[in-house]
């Protein structure tokens, strides 16, 4: 169902011009990002922006939420947003249903699925994919989500299937997930940051595994925005990836204390310290794509789960739905003399 809307909205939008960037009072150029979700697993972005490498590139990010990949991918197929950030699936799935409106991949900044495995019980020195989850029941996601596909992926290499030696619960909403585990459900449930550090923090469960770290390197979040967008806005294009890269390249080389005191502002009611928490979780399990260039190999990677779930009708080409050009031009003006 969500593939067919997804196409739906593409073909209906497809006829509806694109507005192009508008200036702001302060001369700087407007980008409309619709993100799927406001997290500090996108630290870099917000960290970008506090820093003012946004304005030192004459742009001005102006950041909505739109609450699933879906909501965003129809945001940048209508024109009201520019530039899209979620899973590339979302775009894929706009490929697969044929539309000759197919929005391109041009920067990824997250690389794996950021999410935590928390138990109900202390084992995070003896947990075991294969043996610790056999016979329980999980909470990881509604079907048909990555999240979900990502997780039942590992089950499947550690042996494990739904509905015969493990149980896969996608009956609760991603946003009720914790409260329904909290409430008495399901052995184990899988938590983003900073929830997961805060719920072993209060004594309620304990953290025992890294979903992204099970999974390998998968283009988890990423910038995409249709064609005639990119091809005439290349500068204001390079220049946001210029942006998010410092961006990336701020949050790895900075302590997580210092980092949380920058980002504080874009995380209203979180402590303080469950962001600098955050940040070191992710930073632990090499969260970020710092040259912001997809590789081949994720993105095969990425259709091997969706096929493993059922999900993907046919498998498409990399060229076909990403352009690498812009991301990796500039990573090697900015870091030409240092390693990958």
């Amino acid at each position: 169902m969500k593939k067919i809307v997804t196409v739906f909205l593409c073909c209906l939008f497809a006829l509806i011009p694109l507005s192009a960037c508008q200036k702001t009072d302060g001369g700087l150029k407007k980008i409309r990002v619709n993100e799927v979700t406001h997290s500090v697993f996108y630290a870099p972005m917000y960290a970008a922006d506090a820093l003012g490498y946004f304005e030192d590139e004459g742009i001005e990010i102006e950041l909505t939420n739109g609450g699933g990949a879906d909501a965003v991918m129809a945001a940048v197929l209508s024109g009201s947003a520019d530039i899209g950030f979620c899973g590339p699936e979302a775009a894929l799935y706009v490929l697969i249903g044929g539309s000759n409106n197919v929005p391109t991949v041009f920067g990824q900044l997250t690389k794996r699925d950021g999410s935590f495995l928390v138990s109900r019980v202390d084992e995070a020195d003896s947990f075991d994919w294969a043996t610790s989850l056999n016979g329980k029941e999980i909470l990881a996601g509604r079907k048909g989500g990555v999240p979900a596909m990502t997780f039942e992926y590992i089950l499947n290499e550690n042996g494990l299937y739904d509905g015969q030696n493990v149980s896969m619960n996608y009956d609760i909403n991603f946003n009720y997930m914790t409260a329904a585990f909290e409430s008495g459900t399901a052995d184990y449930c899988t938590m983003f940051e900073p929830v997961a550090s805060e719920y072993e923090k209060a004594g309620k469960g304990y953290v025992v595994a890294s979903v992204g770290e099970a999974s390998g390197e998968v283009p988890y979040t990423c910038y995409i925005a249709r064609e005639n967008y990119i091809e005439k806005n290349e500068d204001t294009v390079r220049g946001f990836l210029r942006a998010v890269m410092k961006g990336i390249d701020y949050i790895l080389k900075t302590d997580s204390e210092t980092g949380a005191q920058l980002l504080e502002t874009y995380f209203d009611g979180t402590e303080l310290s469950s962001i600098s928490t955050s940040l070191t979780s992710y930073k632990s399990i090499d969260a970020w794509q710092k040259d912001m260039t997809m590789t081949e190999d994720s993105f095969t990677r990425l259709q091997d789960i969706i096929d493993n779930a059922g999900e993907l009708e046919k498998r498409v080409a990399f060229a076909d739905l990403v352009d690498t050009s812009y991301s990796s031009q500039i990573y090697a003006e900015l870091f030409a003399d240092e390693k990958n």
